[in-house]
């Protein structure tokens, strides 16, 4: 009797394991890539939404993606876990302080065209560029910690993955055709902003 009371609270948190990191791994990846069009949206109007500020957002999200990746690699191999988790924390908290989403004030109106991109990507730097690098360290961060439980389906994550890939096809999906015709963008950034702090 002890023994299937011990069984079915071991079933239960593991349950509550797996799917508290698979609905992170899923919401942070849709958050990730749901908030690129939306943001760009934000910034088109000042700038004449020219197909250059589509390419030089597209460099800041990618160049970010990269640096998030880098950090969580780093986050990872750190040997003292509470220590991991505690800095981790630390950037999310901090990432959530800058919410709701707004073009960063002092940034008027764009130099010259030789300088324009540069100008563009500290535009993008500033005003969402630390909860877009949360974002994007946060799904590689819970992957490699999901390794280290004792949970029955650590040896094999890649279902972690799936969760991911999917989150982020739903969100590019979505986007143009349900947020976008739907909502206004100060709606989408609200909406946003309340799935960032889940």
């Amino acid at each position: 009797m002890v023994k299937k009371s011990r069984r079915r609270s071991n079933a239960r948190i593991h349950a509550v394991i797996l799917g508290t990191y698979t609905a992170a791994v899923f919401l942070s990846a849709a958050l990730l890539f749901g908030v690129q069009p939306m943001f760009t949206r934000m910034v088109l109007p000042q700038l004449g939404g020219s197909p250059s500020v589509w390419s030089v957002a597209m460099v800041f999200f990618q160049s970010m993606l990269l640096a998030g990746y880098a950090y969580a690699h780093v986050l990872a191999s750190l040997r003292n876990r509470y220590a991991a988790v505690g800095i981790h924390l630390v950037l999310l908290l901090a990432a959530a302080l800058t919410l709701p989403l707004a073009i960063a004030h002092g940034w008027g109106n764009p130099p010259g065209t030789a300088a324009a991109p540069f100008w563009l990507l500290g535009l993008f730097a500033v005003s969402i560029g630390l909860p877009f690098f949360a974002l994007a360290a946060n799904n590689p961060v819970l992957q490699a910690w999901f390794v280290r439980t004792r949970h029955h389906d650590a040896h094999d994550p890649y279902f972690l993955y799936a969760a991911s890939n999917i989150g982020s096809f739903l969100a590019l999906l979505s986007y143009p055709l349900f947020f976008e015709p739907v909502f206004a963008v100060h709606v989408q950034n609200k909406l946003w902003s309340v799935g960032f702090g889940f």
